[in-house]
């Protein structure tokens, strides 16, 4: 398959041809059999750690354990939203004020029930009124489906909640391990979910990319990435990441009013969650036009395909990750001290575990594990000079099966960026 093909940014590009393969050639995911899945992993893990259950305020954990979602980035913030699942027994929601309605014909979800918040914000000097009301509830619970187990898994709460279960008889395990090792295998369904998303990703991109040009500001630009994915039935996405011209070395420069200029590039990480509640990760740099790349613009850009494509083929089941870390493509030293947090990650729902640190970083930071069949996993390249003017961000997001891997993303590179022999 030619990776290239069409081009991107000012070269000829039909947009809407990235939106009808979601429409009209990939299957649907079997939303129930989904829900199934994922629970049973949650249930799975709880049982493999001697847990009577776990108690959910991540929305994103929670939208993976029961398929229910309501106002996932403001409960981000604001823990008004919570849900508690048994090793065995009934699943509770603990939803919004009058939301109750919202989880209707969500099998998985036994039963629904107010939240009660214990924010500040929301119960003022009843706080520790609110909080005990609700260690109360979550005890009885425990008690009534834990079957003489106190141990729970937690993913995220406030320590004046984890102390008021402490002392109602609770025992608060850290619940991260539990859920990102539950979220670690994608299904069939999972994976149709995840190709939904990347199709509505690579049309934003697409759109995106025909923008590319000079005069139009970064926020501009970034903007029709966010048009795309709610039309779509997508729903937000994480990060700002898309820079232009100087602001792309070093990375992580979020988009902003700066118009972008002639002869530039434009680097941008999608950091998207788009239809079904799936991550879409995908990374590219556009040239602006209308005259050629530079010769650096061309090398900075050879640099991070051949970091993508060469560990992007090194990847396989059974290899573990302190291995592939030693073997991963090189990083020129003259751009070690602006390399990528990672040279990979998991991905799903969010971005999730494993994250494969870089070779020079492994010892401070790195840990052992092994790849799996039906892993996600993003494969980062950031190139950029220490001090250079620009540079080149580049990701695919692939699924490990029993032989390799499969790319699941197909938007084209930049043609005219790649060195001819590639």
């Amino acid at each position: 398959m030619d990776r290239t093909a069409n081009g991107v940014g000012g070269l000829p590009i039909d947009p809407t041809g990235f939106s009808a393969a979601l429409h009209d050639n990939l299957p649907a995911p079997d939303m129930a059999r989904l829900r199934a899945y994922r629970l049973a992993r949650v249930r799975e893990q709880l049982r493999k750690r001697d847990l009577a259950g776990c108690l959910l305020f991540d929305p994103v954990n929670i939208r993976y354990a029961t398929g229910t979602r309501n106002m996932a980035v403001w409960t981000l913030h604001y823990r008004c939203r919570y849900c508690f699942i048994p090793a065995e027994g009934p699943v509770v929601l603990f939803d919004f004020h009058g939301c109750e309605h919202l989880s209707d014909g969500i099998e998985v979800v036994d039963e629904v029930r107010p939240a009660i918040s214990f924010l500040y914000f929301l119960s003022g000097d009843r706080t520790d009124e609110r909080v005990q009301l609700f260690a109360a509830e979550i005890a009885d619970l425990v008690r009534a489906h834990g079957g003489g187990n106190r141990r729970i898994a937690v993913d995220s709460i406030e320590p004046m909640a984890a102390n008021a279960l402490t002392a109602a008889g609770v025992e608060v395990i850290d619940g991260q391990e539990t859920l990102d090792q539950a979220r670690l295998i994608k299904s069939e369904d999972e994976v149709r979910c995840m190709r939904a998303a990347i199709a509505v990703a690579e049309e934003g991109l697409a759109r995106l990319g025909a923008a590319a040009q000079a005069g139009v500001t970064e926020n501009a630009l970034w903007s029709i990435l966010h048009q795309v994915n709610i039309a779509r039935g997508g729903e937000w996405i994480a990060t700002r990441l898309l820079s232009s011209g100087p602001r792309t070395n070093p990375w992580f420069q979020e988009s902003s009013d700066r118009v972008i200029g002639r002869g530039e590039l434009v680097g941008l990480d999608t950091d998207m969650v788009g239809p079904y509640g799936y991550w879409a990760d995908l990374s590219r740099t556009f040239h602006t036009g209308p005259s050629r790349p530079t010769d650096e613009q061309r090398r900075l850009y050879r640099l991070a395909y051949e970091q993508v494509q060469t560990n992007m083929a090194l990847l396989k089941p059974g290899m573990g990750f302190r291995e592939f870390a030693e073997k991963s493509w090189q990083i020129p030293d003259s751009c070690l001290a602006n390399r990528y947090s990672c040279i990979l990650h998991g991905v799903g729902v969010a971005d999730e575990y494993p994250v494969i640190a870089c070779k020079e970083d492994f010892a401070a930071t790195g840990y052992d594990g092994v790849f799996e069949p039906g892993m996600a996993i993003c494969v980062e390249s950031y190139i950029g000079e220490d001090g250079g003017a620009e540079g080149v961000k580049l990701e695919e997001q692939v699924l490990i099966t029993e032989n390799g891997v499969e790319c699941l993303t197909s938007f084209p590179f930049d043609e005219r960026l790649l060195p001819e022999e590639i």
